[in-house]
Order: C-alpha cells, then structure tokens, then sequence
C-alpha cells in the first residue's frame, strides 16, 4: 500500500510554518520563516512554493502520493474558491487566487481557509475542544483569530466569513485597526499592540516571552500587564458567551503563553460580565496544540475535502 502524505502550511502575520504529515496527521517534517523575510506578495508565495517543492525533493516524493496542500490564511477567505481577500496584517494581498496559482505551479490540488478556523478544527478534532459541541477557538498572535464549533460542527457562515472575534468592536472612538474599522480587540490584544505597552512599563527590548517568565515569577507588575490583557479579552469573550451560550472557549496562539495571569483574569472577567446562565456553562481552557494547531486544521482540511 502506497503512503500517502499531506503538506500543511500555517502562514501568520509572523511565521510561516510548514510540515509534511503522514495520512493520520502526524509530522514527519517542519521548516520555519519569518514572514517579514519576504518583502511583497509574490516572494512570498514563491517561499511557499519552494517549501513545497523542498519537502517533495527531500523525501524522494512522487506527485501522486501527496493527498493536497492545506494552507491556513489569516484574514478572510472564500475557501470555495480558494480566494483571499485580504490579509489584514500583511500588506498587498486583495483578491488573491491563491489556490489557483498555487496548482499550477506545484501541480497539487490546494485548499485554502482561514487560520484561525484550520485552529479550531483541530483543537476540535483531537485538542482541548474535543469534549465540546459548541466551542469558541481564539488564536492570539499578531492578530486575534477565531473560530466557532457550533453543534458539533465548524460554522463558516455563508461567506465562509464567522469567527473574526479579533474584529468585534470593544471602542467605538478606538485606535485605527488593520481590517479598516476602528476600536477592533485586535488593536488592543494583537501582539503589536501589547509589546508597545509592555516596553513603555519594562523598558525597550523586552519580549512578550520575557514578561511572562516574570509573571511566573511573581512579578507584580507582569501580573498586572497581563492581567490587563486578560480583563480586555474577557470582556469580548462575555459577550459572546452571552450570545451563543458557549460550553468551551479555548485559547492558544504565542500570546497564550502568558500562562495564569492572563487567564485567572480572562476567567474572573467572563464570571463578573456574562450573565450568569452563560458564566456557569462556559470554560475558559488552553489550546492544547500549540504552535501546531494551524498546520493539524491545514491536514484536516486536506483529508475532509
């Protein structure tokens, strides 16, 4: 019996990660990028491109024992058609047929969606939604993506556009967001934004990393900073908590990593805000996945379709 493979590909505001999984979605072999390395549009998609081509030279593969190329996007994509209307914390991608110059360059068939619901598919699937049939998945990174589980599936809505929680609206006289409206979470709680606030109170060069190894720490000040971040969350969470009646809302991305001063606080915050039915239901759980989750929903992708 011929093996059969899936490339998967997870392409974030600041990473680009790649894997090649086996037929059970298990990875056999990964590369890494910054996403920053490549100055525009198509140098970009020429590095995809050349990952693809690396893992079928280097592993000796024959087209026909490759299943496709999952690729999660960040921002809004018509999945059908394997459109990408635009990434909004990467410049220069509008109406993008990817998964069309993606075939014909590679010759492989190509399914595209958005990061964030590849995220929740997996933790769904296989992580810590597993349990749940009605799920909210958050990825916290450069942007805030979601993606919701809804009666035991993943809800797309008729755009293939749901879940874009980094987009609900928390200021309605707030900061400027990438996506073109204003007072967007994301502003608040993407990476960008917390790393300035953090070098105001810690001083310049600090990392998020850092910060949260000295919350560990017991650090009063890292404490407060992400428990900050945390009651920001929160609030967005309570509200759609409220709203769909969640039994799980899981939390991953780099930004998740700030360990129990952001979620004692996300917690806290959804107990105080949602009502009380909803406040009582819902749990507030880590991703279990990790940085993995994107490139696991990519394989899915692939097998489901």
């Amino acid at each position: 019996m011929v093996k059969k493979f899936i490339i998967a590909i997870d392409l974030g505001g600041t990473n680009l990660k790649c894997a090649l999984l086996d037929s059970r979605l298990k990875i056999k072999a990964r590369s890494y990028f910054n996403t920053r390395s490549f100055d525009n549009k198509p140098k970009l998609i020429q590095g995809i491109i050349q990952s693809v081509e690396s893992f079928m030279v280097n592993h000796r593969l024959n087209r026909s024992a490759v299943l496709g190329i999952g690729i999660g996007m960040p921002g809004p994509v018509d999945t059908r058609k394997g459109l990408v209307h635009f990434l909004p914390n990467i410049p220069g991608w509008k109406e993008v047929g990817l998964k069309k110059i993606l075939e014909h360059k590679t010759k492989l068939p190509v399914f595209i969606d958005n990061d964030a619901k590849l995220m929740a598919l997996a933790e769904y699937k296989c992580g810590a939604a597993k349990k749940y049939k009605n799920a909210l998945c958050l990825t916290l990174g450069t942007g805030v993506g979601g993606g919701l589980i809804i009666d035991g599936a993943l809800y797309r809505g008729p755009d293939n556009a749901a879940g874009e929680v980094g987009h609900l609206i928390i200021n309605e006289e707030g900061l400027v967001c990438g996506c073109g409206g204003r007072g967007c979470l994301e502003t608040y709680i993407g990476n960008n934004h917390i790393i300035r606030e953090a070098r105001k109170l810690f001083g310049p060069g600090i990392t998020l990393e850092e910060v949260s190894a000295l919350a560990g720490k017991k650090n009063a000040k890292a404490i407060n900073f992400w428990n900050q971040v945390g009651e920001k969350l929160g609030v967005a969470v309570s509200t759609l908590v409220n709203v769909l009646n969640l039994e799980a809302v899981v939390i991953g991305g780099g930004v998740s990593h700030a360990g129990n001063a952001l979620f004692d606080s996300v917690r806290q915050t959804v107990r105080s805000r949602a009502m009380r039915v909803q406040g009582q239901r819902v749990k507030i759980l880590k991703a279990k996945l990790g940085v993995d989750a994107g490139i696991i929903g990519a394989g899915y992708l692939v097998k489901e379709s």
